[in-house]
């Protein structure tokens, strides 16, 4: 069976290339954009739900992974910030503060009438942050694309105090502990490759 990424996130696909499976990836043809009033752990869940549907619906065999995150301040949705200037604003309203972070993952064969799914939250607390050392840091590592406007995985780590949550690698946006048991459940023994 086939195993898709359903996703051409660079980032994804780094972490899932940890567990040296195949996989091949194929885009999403989903509009990530929140409903009114939606929760930031809703918008996480449907916009995993859709991505996994949209590339199952074109591999109907095969074992199609969805994955999205959402950051969230206070209940507020922070995005990807897209610019330098949001990206400043996201991180100055972050210092000194803890932010949640949604990642969802969803699993679909639509062959086998499989579905599984599951919600990480992972929590970060910010350190008290200068505008000098903020604009340092974007200068440096520019994580336009990146939800509350950091790379963990980079120099982002610098900008912590603290992390509280099960699998940090939720935080890098694809949740590998709680993937390898889902993939377990639907047969795959990652360690026969």
């Amino acid at each position: 069976m086939d195993i898709i990424l359903a996703s051409i996130s660079p980032y994804r696909r780094r972490l899932l290339e940890r567990l040296q499976i195949p996989f091949g990836c194929i885009p999403p043809e989903v509009e990530e954009i929140p409903l009114p009033d939606e929760t930031p752990i809703a918008l996480a869940e449907r916009l995993a739900r859709l991505k996994a549907d949209a590339v199952a619906k074109l591999r109907p065999d095969g074992l199609v992974i969805g994955s999205d995150q959402v950051a969230s301040i206070d209940g507020s949705i922070i995005g990807k910030p897209g610019t330098i200037d949001r990206a400043m604003a996201q991180l100055q309203c972050c210092s000194g503060r803890e932010v949640q972070f949604y990642t969802a993952l969803s699993l679909v064969c639509l062959g086998r009438n499989l579905e599984e799914f599951h919600v990480e939250t992972y929590k970060v607390r910010f350190r008290k942050l200068d505008d000098s050392q903020i604009e340092n840091y974007l200068r440096r590592e520019q994580p336009y694309d990146c939800a509350g406007s950091f790379k963990v995985e980079g120099l982002g780590i610098a900008l912590f105090e603290g992390m509280s949550g099960n699998d940090p690698t939720s935080l890098e946006g694809l949740p590998l502990i709680k993937l390898c048991e889902l993939l377990s459940n639907a047969g795959v023994d990652i360690f026969r490759y």
